[in-house]
């Protein structure tokens, strides 16, 4: 009988046990846990997936994401022998250390061990509760229970890396890592990482930044206990002690900052942005563009951009001299802004004219005053060469010859071919005029170095891209290799600024409009860089030249973008290189096509009173005056001659009457001209 009540007594009590663990599990499994997918700050890498530049989540605080795998194993092992020691074995609760935590404080009067295990430390951060209150305790306990039911130890140590509280702002040990030591938390020294275990027991009391006595304090304590436990050895511990907190915190990275809002506006969903963009080259041309505007005022902005012309990535993009609200307006993307180029789209109107067979490099061209229309340009320096080579005029950007050029091909033609080589040039008015030839069109400097790759390729575009893995498309055909190698060799025949290497760059540089913008722009055989310097607002800077600001910044972008140029192609199999002499005939000298219908350029002209024009006669006459042609003049009014054989360039006609008149003039080798007034 008593062997019976034994039995029935072991069976209830298995029974009831099996119950109350059933119950229990239930009860875990029933558990409602906070949202378990973290919201992690948006990152922009670069081409190799070092960080350009990170956004803080919602609330203003830096997370940034951090597998286990990309966090040094030494900080691990710490972490784990210092919070957590049988982490890998329980279920989410160390019974063990609950209980001599209760002991502890029972001995002592007060708390002296938490007894809190990872997990029960993530379900803290995860529901952001507190650490002291018994209620709260007991809910970490349930949720840190749950959570090892749902995820294994790799995503709750995961969380932990993530969630962890490191001072201010500070979230995460990968962000913690970059504000305290500059650098990802792949490598850490024993110091660094016994600091980053002790900060979140108190992120607030052992912020380095404003108490690095305590976080030091608390860092030596890790080091020490770590001895205790193996993890480092007394000699490591010992040269870690004497490593310094740090006691600023670090900015993170802000490279390629334009360029980064950017692909997050264009894809707000991705949390990581992989740009073709080079970490090392763009910190550098940063430095570079700070260096190029100090000195030179508050206003005075750059902007470079550099590309890889055989695959069309953009390798650095810079789009002002510092990413912040001043007076240079350093928020706007100045790769992206419409400008003026000024003379650096003269190279296309000279590869333009080599393909049409209008010209060659050693084709003579007239450089003097002349008129098209009622456009008379002048050259920058106001000076005139009279016969030059096209490739002496491109060189020295006279305005003249190419304004010539760009009336033969017409202005249509040079607005499509900027447009195949894959720009978007803008110009008032709905037909562009020969003003394009010498910047009377809006275009980017992004525009520009697209261009430029394209006559770097031999004549064909291909559009650039600054997303790692975007497909690159091979654009149209510009110009045809010939004439993109004769460009090429005539810029490349440029001397460098002072002070800057001879080493065959082809560049060229420009001045637009009021000194509104300066502009340089190179290339050699693998890359093409382009500089733009002004103020983002378009007002004038007296005295900005582009061969005196913008071409010492191009040569210096290329000497921290490599060592030494990559050499120029060779001169494709039909390239003509002869000497003037040696050309045929129709190529010695510029001659355009229309040159048959047009006028002698010194052919008589009536330059008053001007066509179609109301003028007053006088008493002693009608005064008229001719230019150009070959006296003495004979005048006719209405086909009627009212003055013979006038030596005078300048004369009186007398005239019947008042009305409409076709005054009409002939020069000794008959050659004439006319207009139609009103006299009244």
């Amino acid at each position: 009988m008593i062997r019976a009540r034994w039995l029935f007594a072991v069976a209830l009590g298995l029974w009831l046990g099996a119950l109350g663990r059933d119950r229990f599990d239930a009860f875990i499994d029933a558990t409602v846990l906070p949202p378990l997918a973290v919201e992690m700050s948006v990152e922009v890498l670069d081409r190799d997936g070092d960080l350009l530049r990170a956004y803080t989540v919602a609330d203003g605080r830096w997370r940034l994401a951090l597998p286990p795998d990309r966090v040094d194993p030494l900080y691990l092992r710490m972490l784990v022998a210092y919070e957590d020691r049988r982490f890998r074995d329980h279920g989410g609760v160390d019974l063990r250390s609950l209980a001599r935590a209760v002991a502890q404080a029972v001995r002592n009067g007060r708390v002296v061990s938490g007894g809190s295990t990872l997990t029960m430390q993530v379900a803290r951060l995860l529901e952001e509760g507190t650490t002291g209150k018994v209620a709260g305790k007991l809910r970490q306990m349930r949720v840190a229970l749950a959570l090892e039911r749902r995820l294994n130890k790799d995503q709750i140590l995961q969380l932990y890396l993530h969630l962890a509280p490191f001072g201010g702002n500070l979230e995460g040990v990968r962000a913690a890592s970059i504000s305290y030591f500059g650098k990802e938390p792949a490598r850490l020294t024993p110091a660094e990482a016994a600091l980053l275990v002790a900060i979140p027991q108190s992120p607030e009391t052992r912020r380095p930044d404003r108490a690095a006595d305590r976080a030091e304090a608390a860092r030596d304590r890790v080091l020490a206990q770590m001895v205790g436990a193996g993890v480092i050895d007394a000699a490591e511990a010992e040269a870690a002690l004497r490593e310094p907190v740090p006691g600023l915190r670090k900015a993170f990275p802000a490279l390629a900052p334009h360029l980064a809002d950017r692909a997050r506006a264009e894809q707000p969903v991705l949390t990581t942005h992989r740009l073709t963009i080079d970490a090392t080259l763009q910190k550098a041309l940063q430095e570079l563009a700070v260096q190029a505007v100090e000195g030179r005022g508050e206003q005075l902005q750059v902007a470079i951009l550099v590309a890889d012309h055989a695959s069309g990535e953009i390798l650095a993009s810079v789009g002002s001299a510092g990413y912040q609200a001043d007076l240079r307006q350093g928020f706007v993307d100045m790769t992206r802004a419409l400008r003026s180029p000024g003379s650096t789209l003269k190279p296309l109107v000279y590869a333009l004219t080599f393909d049409e067979g209008l010209g060659h490099p050693e084709t003579m061209i007239e450089d003097r005053p002349m008129a098209f229309g009622t456009y008379a340009p002048q050259n920058f320096d106001r000076l005139y060469r009279g016969t030059i080579r096209l490739r002496e005029a491109l060189q020295l950007s006279l305005n003249i010859p190419v304004v010539q050029l760009t009336e033969a091909l017409g202005p249509a033609r040079l607005i499509s071919a900027m447009e195949k080589a894959g720009m978007r040039p803008a110009f008032p008015g709905d037909q562009p005029g020969l003003a394009i030839a010498l910047g009377g069109v809006g275009v980017t400097l992004t525009d520009m170095v697209q261009l430029y790759a394209a006559l770097a390729r031999g004549g064909v575009a291909r559009p650039l891209i600054w997303r790692l893995g975007a497909e690159t498309i091979e654009g149209q055909r510009v110009v045809s290799a010939v004439a993109a190698w004769q460009v090429g060799d005539i810029l490349a025949g440029l001397a460098p600024p002072p002070g800057a290497p001879s080493n065959r760059l082809a560049y060229k540089t420009g001045t637009s409009y009021g000194h509104r913008d300066a502009w340089a722009i190179g290339y050699d055989g693998r890359h093409v860089v382009g500089v733009w310097m002004g103020r983002a607002d378009g007002t004038p800077v007296p005295g900005a030249f582009g061969a005196d600001v913008a071409a010492p910044v191009l040569f210096q972008s290329f000497n921290r973008l490599k060592r030494r140029l990559d050499p120029q192609p060779a001169a494709p199999a039909a390239t003509l290189l002869v000497s003037n002499a040696e050309l045929p005939q129709p190529l010695k000298r510029f001659r355009s096509r229309m040159a048959a219908f047009v006028p002698a350029a010194d052919a008589p002209a009536v330059a008053f009173p001007p066509d179609g024009t109301e003028v007053e006669l006088l008493p002693a006459g009608l005064k008229v005056r001719v230019t150009g042609g070959t006296g003495p003049f004979t005048w006719l009014a209405d086909g009627v001659p009212v003055l013979i054989a006038a030596d005078s360039r300048e004369a009186m006609l007398a005239l019947p009457g008042t009305g409409f008149v076709t005054l009409s003039v002939i020069d000794a080798e008959g050659r004439s001209a006319r207009t139609s007034v009103r006299v009244h």
